[in-house]
């Protein structure tokens, strides 16, 4: 039987007390009830450290425990598996924590590169890979590219004009329940760099919402002619009221020849648009 993780962490506050003094007398709360019902199991007799009130720990009781953890090979006292990966936790032990350790994708980004020819593969338009984001040199890339949609982030290609001013963009999907946790780690950083964070995502009250929380610098849209003879209500439900009234209140504080502006008045009668049924030139729109 695993240590449960609340007696390990309870063990590990113990020990830390007993640095100060002989014993530690805890009450028979929870952890301690797993403590107790754990040494049992194990054959540690608790004799008369163990009341109907609570349990007594001195440093031989916290000896016999990690003689056990040891002997089962898990990780003793004192080394705590929260937050580490499936891996480190096995390299501590054969004992796992899957409630508190952490997950194989939160470091993982998912971008689109410029084409890798492989041998066995026929050629793409561009390569989709998952890294792990601390792999990234950002210094080498002229600004991000966040992408709403994962269907348009497949098809996705930034040799476009109004990207032509940023060396070696940075694509990445903005995420969903598998890559969200990653991108959020990515944009903390590139906001560091102080470069240009481009929103590719739909034309709709939530969708520019999403662009001014994640720290994007500017939108990517078609151009608001355009925009305005494609937009339709179909594509601005009833759902995306609460952004919208955000967004007015953000729409009153912008200066008065903002390129914004007129996005937001077409948003404000109800009009959008989703990324997918883009067309026309498309123009970077700053936020700020």
């Amino acid at each position: 039987m695993n240590l449960p993780s609340r007696a390990r962490n309870g063990l590990n506050g113990v020990a830390r007390e007993l640095y100060r003094q002989p014993t530690v007398e805890k009450p028979r709360r929870q952890w301690v009830e797993d403590v107790v019902a754990w040494c049992h199991q194990q054959d540690i007799d608790l004799g008369t450290r163990l009341s109907s009130r609570a349990l007594r720990f001195d440093p031989a009781l916290l000896a016999q425990i990690n003689e056990v953890l040891e002997s089962a090979r898990m990780a003793p006292l004192g080394r705590s598996l929260s937050g580490l990966t499936s891996s480190a936790q096995a390299n501590e032990g054969v004992e796992e924590d899957k409630h508190s350790r952490e997950g194989p994708r939160v470091w993982r980004v998912l971008l689109s590169l410029p084409p890798q020819p492989t041998p066995g593969f026929a050629s793409e338009p561009r390569s989709i890979r998952d890294i792990d984001l601390r792999s990234l040199a950002l210094g080498a890339f002229g600004a991000l590219i966040q992408v709403e949609n994962l269907d348009s982030f497949y098809a996705f290609t930034p040799g476009i004009t109004a990207l032509s001013g940023y060396a070696n963009p940075l694509v990445v999907y903005r995420g969903d329940s598998h890559y969200g946790g990653g991108f959020a780690l990515l944009a903390e950083e590139w906001r560091k760099t102080r470069r240009p964070h481009i929103y590719a995502g739909d034309f709709d009250a939530k969708g520019i919402t999403l662009a001014l929380d994640s720290g994007a610098t500017h939108m990517l849209l078609p151009e608001i002619e355009w925009l305005t003879q494609h937009a339709t209500f179909l594509h601005q439900p009833a759902q995306q009221l609460p952004f919208q009234r955000r967004l007015r209140q953000f729409h009153v504080n912008l200066e008065p020849q903002h390129p914004l502006r007129p996005y937001l008045t077409l948003l404000e009668k109800q009009r959008g648009l989703r990324q997918q049924w883009f067309e026309g030139q498309m123009v970077c729109i700053e936020l700020s």
